[in-house]
């Protein structure tokens, strides 16, 4: 498993846990406000401790040994209620399932984030009982998903994995960061028809306070309160509960 970062305690990440955050090293998007670019390179295996930018100007976070962190997770047993497994994007990693079942034999929780790219992968380590949430980022409407992550993507994948998930019976969320410009109400509305009936769907307001994957976002905007206001009105139309955060 790349490793490339810990995050030793949360009382956000795993809704009504306390937990700690694991940040796999790697992600097949490149969202211009990724605020973890130093997680998105891909790892050069023996040959780099700090992952570049294809340009150079980011800097990856120190690669951490798995065995160092069974170590810690070892002894928190007791402390910590669940691990946040995150990225990066962590369906990436081929050896996630066996991961996974590591921290579940220590008696942990877990909970996965995605981006929904590998459904199989996302089938796999539900039916195999590894998860017990799953939090999947849905970035735009379908028509639109090209312009925010700037790469290709197979659309089918993506609603494959929002069907897997929201048919699996494990607990679960939805969630968009709502950015100016790529990001607009026509987005929820078409997100919204794909996972109408929803329990729960979360709008993350844009922050720049952060380095950014593209760094010319940070001279946008975010949304002003209204706006959101609106966007969540219109996420109501679909799910039972829309919340900003």
């Amino acid at each position: 498993m790349n490793i490339g970062g810990l995050q030793k305690f949360s009382l956000l990440d795993y809704p009504g846990k306390v937990s700690a955050i694991v940040f796999t090293q790697g992600c097949n998007f490149r969202c211009h406000y990724c605020y973890n670019p130093m997680l998105v390179w891909p790892v050069r295996q023996g040959k780099v401790k700090y992952i570049p930018s294809s340009g150079g100007k980011h800097e990856g976070h120190p690669l951490i040994r798995e065995d160092d962190l069974f170590v810690f997770l070892k002894k928190r047993t007791g402390k910590l209620d669940g691990i946040v497994v995150t990225g990066g994007e962590p369906t990436l990693q081929a050896d996630l399932p066996e991961f996974l079942a590591k921290i579940k034999k220590l008696g942990y929780l877990v909970k996965l984030d995605t981006n929904g790219t590998n459904p199989r992968m996302l089938d796999r380590i539900l039916k195999d009982g590894l998860v017990d949430y799953i939090a999947m980022d849905l970035k735009a409407g379908l028509e639109n998903y090209e312009k925010v992550v700037n790469i290709k993507v197979d659309l089918d994948n993506i609603r494959k994995s929002i069907k897997i998930i929201r048919e699996s019976g494990v607990a679960h969320e939805f969630r968009t960061t709502v950015v100016p410009e790529i990001v607009e109400i026509k987005d929820i509305e078409a997100l919204g028809k794909l996972i109408k009936g929803e329990k729960t769907w979360y709008l993350q307001e844009f922050k720049k306070d952060a380095e950014l994957l593209d760094e010319r976002f940070k001279k946008k905007n975010a949304y002003n309160k209204k706006e959101m206001e609106e966007m969540r009105k219109t996420a109501l139309k679909y799910v039972k509960k829309c919340v900003i955060r």
